[in-house]
């Protein structure tokens, strides 16, 4: 029996750059909603001193050769000991007999960039046709990223980004130098709110960040930032007053996310949620119109990971 191929960070970067993940990704969120790919639930450890999360993701596609098990981890203090929040690897396994095929060592890395092509798939399908400016709720890594990936789905350029630090909201536009972002710095996520139709929310906050009465009509949210039960970006009456709700997985709203806090405050009936797949799949149960109000809350799902890891040890020498 061969060694599993380990992969390190620097291989990852290089293969991604001839891999279309976005296609992958996409493929992978339409077979999940047809019933073709094998989700458990979402393993969790939630750390208090320091505060941090570690996240276990896990499947496989019916018909596919490999499974996945992702670990990641989140540790917001990291930056103290100069290491990076995220953290984490990708375990692909022959799906047939068991036998560890990949060690993809990505160090949080892979989640970042399949996390990002998610909010833009949802922008694909659910965004307003005319969009004049664009808001990001949240400076750090993915706030970048999402920004980044939304340039393959928007000839939109003008962006409001608001970071809650002074340093941090500063320091964002370094990332986007020589592109033709035109970015806006803000303190107030009212005024980014009111004047964004396309807003992405990237932070793991605990209390609302976005109102209801912020959002105008035409409006499209993707919200990823709540991944776990305490987690909340969004005022929930937004999701009572959106006209479409859509989640990446139905399951794992049951127990994370803004569909799971707007259900528990009533503001919701689950009933009215569908899945990005299943959009994907039928382009028609989507936006009809740029006067609706949209919203599509990540929560991130093992397909995802699935797709990105087999993608990059398929396309590793």
């Amino acid at each position: 029996m061969s060694a599993p191929k380990i992969i390190t960070l620097p291989q990852i970067k290089a293969a991604l750059k001839n891999i279309d993940v976005f296609t992958d990704i996409e493929n992978g969120f339409a077979a999940y909603a047809r019933g073709e790919a094998v989700i458990p639930p979402v393993g969790e450890m939630l750390f208090e001193d320091p505060p941090g999360e570690l996240h276990i993701k896990y499947g496989y596609l019916k018909s596919g050769a490999y499974y996945v098990v992702k670990i990641a981890s989140g540790f917001p203090q990291n930056f103290k000991q100069g290491l990076s929040t995220g953290q984490g690897m990708m375990l692909l396994f022959d799906q047939k007999t068991g036998v560890v095929k990949g060690v993809l060592l990505d160090e949080g890395y892979l989640t970042e960039i399949r996390t990002a092509v998610a909010g833009a798939l949802a922008a694909k399908y659910m965004a307003p046709k005319k969009i004049a400016c664009i808001g990001i709720v949240g400076t750090g890594l993915q706030g970048k990223f999402q920004l980044e990936h939304l340039a393959t789905v928007t000839t939109c350029r003008k962006v409001i980004v608001y970071g809650r630090t002074p340093a941090n909201r500063a320091a964002y536009p370094a990332y986007f130098v020589d592109t033709d972002w035109e970015i806006e710095l803000t303190d107030d996520v009212a005024y980014l709110a009111k004047n964004s139709q396309l807003i992405v929310t990237t932070t793991p906050a605990t209390a609302p960040l976005l109102q209801a009465d912020w959002i105008n009509p035409g409006t499209h949210i993707t919200a990823m930032g709540s991944d776990t039960i305490h987690k909340i970006e969004l005022d929930p009456a937004i999701l009572g007053k959106a006209d479409i709700v859509v989640v990446d997985s139905l399951s794992q709203s049951e127990s994370r996310g803004e569909i799971y806090q707007s259900v528990k405050a009533g503001t919701l009936n689950r009933a009215d949620v569908i899945e990005l797949g299943q959009i994907i799949n039928d382009p028609e149960l989507g936006r009809q119109n740029d006067t609706q109000i949209t919203v599509t809350d990540l929560t991130g799902v093992a397909i995802q990971d699935l797709m990105i890891a087999k993608a990059v040890f398929e396309g590793v020498e």
